[in-house]
Order: structure tokens, then C-alpha cells, then sequence
């Protein structure tokens, strides 16, 4: 009965050494610590510039600025070329997924008011993003020059704690005179 359980402990040392990857160490030849080149443009190490989202970017900084990693790595870039064979990008996820928005012609910017209870108020501003207004920049000025909260509550829209409706017309167009006064409408109380 002895040997049965010497030899059962005999194969599993040897299973959990199968089963376990080994250490070996530092390699020959190799300088430690590795010393990383990252890309300025995609903030990846060099050579991994071919996965990020702007690839043609990060060539063009890599033959300014680091001439001797560009050569080293495309090389293999030039091979493909002459095959004829297109290298598939990634098209999910990622930084790569941004999409650029869509300038819009400039719509009218809505001013409504919209009750909070039984006696107060917010206002919401919605059309000054079509107008090259930065939302968050306006949500700011809003709240210092009314002393009250301001956020940007959605895409295009800038919610002001307390009934300032009327004083609006006159303010965007001081602030921004590019926003003509006819492009203001007044929709009057809505609920949220």
C-alpha cells in the first residue's frame, strides 16, 4: 500500500510540473531594464502604432522624429505593399470608434421654462451647440452671471436652476454676437 501512494505522489509532482510554466530568467544578450519607445500621437509603444486609431499620424512622426525605428519597422510594411494585399484596420472599439460630428447649419435656439416642485423653476436653453457655442463653457458663464446651478444636461441642452428665461435674449446676444436676437425662441413653460 506504501508504494501505491509513493507512486501517486510521484505523478502528480510531475503533472503540476507540466501544468506550471518555468522562470528562466533573464535572457542573454538583453539590456535590463527595456527601455520603451512610446508614440506621441497614439501613446503606444512604436510598435504597436499599426493597432491604434491614427496610424498614417503615427508614421508621419515616426519618419520625423524616430527615422531609425520607421525603417526597422516598415520594412515588413513594404513587403505587404508589394503584394498588393490592403491591411484590414480595426473598426470597433476603442479610440478608433470616435466619429467626428456633423456640423449642423445654426437652428433656433429654444428658451422654455419647466417647473421644480410646487413654486420653483428651471430654465432650459437647448440650439447653442448649433451655433458653435461650447456647452460647458456656457453652462459656467450661466451660473456666475445668475448665481445660480447650471449643467449641461444632454447633446445640446443647458439646464439653469431658477426662472431666468427673460433675461436670456439679452445675455446670449451680448456674450455671443453671433447669435442673432430672431434666433431665440421663447417656448414658453414645458414640462421635463
Amino acid at each position: 500500500m506504501a508504494s501505491n501512494t509513493e507512486a501517486h505522489h510521484g505523478d502528480s509532482t510531475e503533472e503540476t510540473q507540466s501544468r506550471f510554466l518555468i522562470a528562466e530568467g533573464p535572457k542573454k544578450g538583453v539590456r535590463y531594464p527595456l527601455k520603451v519607445v512610446y508614440c506621441n500621437e497614439c501613446s503606444l509603444p512604436v510598435e504597436y502604432c499599426e493597432y491604434g486609431p491614427s496610424y498614417d499620424k503615427c508614421k508621419q512622426w515616426l519618419e520625423k522624429n524616430l527615422p531609425d525605428e520607421f525603417e526597422r519597422l516598415h520594412v515588413t510594411d513594404n513587403t505587404e505593399a508589394q503584394d498588393g494585399e490592403e491591411k484590414k484596420r480595426q473598426k470597433r472599439g476603442g479610440k478608433g470608434a470616435l466619429k467626428a460630428k456633423k456640423k449642423a447649419e445654426p437652428q433656433t435656439i429654444c428658451l422654455s421654462r419647466a417647473p421644480r416642485g410646487k413654486r420653483k423653476y428651471v430654465t432650459v436653453i437647448t440650439g447653442l451647440a448649433t451655433h458653435e457655442i461650447d456647452l460647458k463653457d456656457a453652462s459656467k458663464y450661466f451660473s456666475t452671471k445668475f448665481s445660480c446651478g447650471s449643467s449641461v444636461t444632454g447633446d445640446d441642452e443647458i439646464v439653469i436652476q431658477g426662472d431666468v428665461k427673460d433675461d436670456l435674449f439679452d445675455i446670449i446676444t451680448d456674450k455671443w454676437p453671433k447669435v442673432d436676437e430672431d434666433d431665440i425662441d421663447d417656448l414658453g413653460d414645458l414640462k421635463r
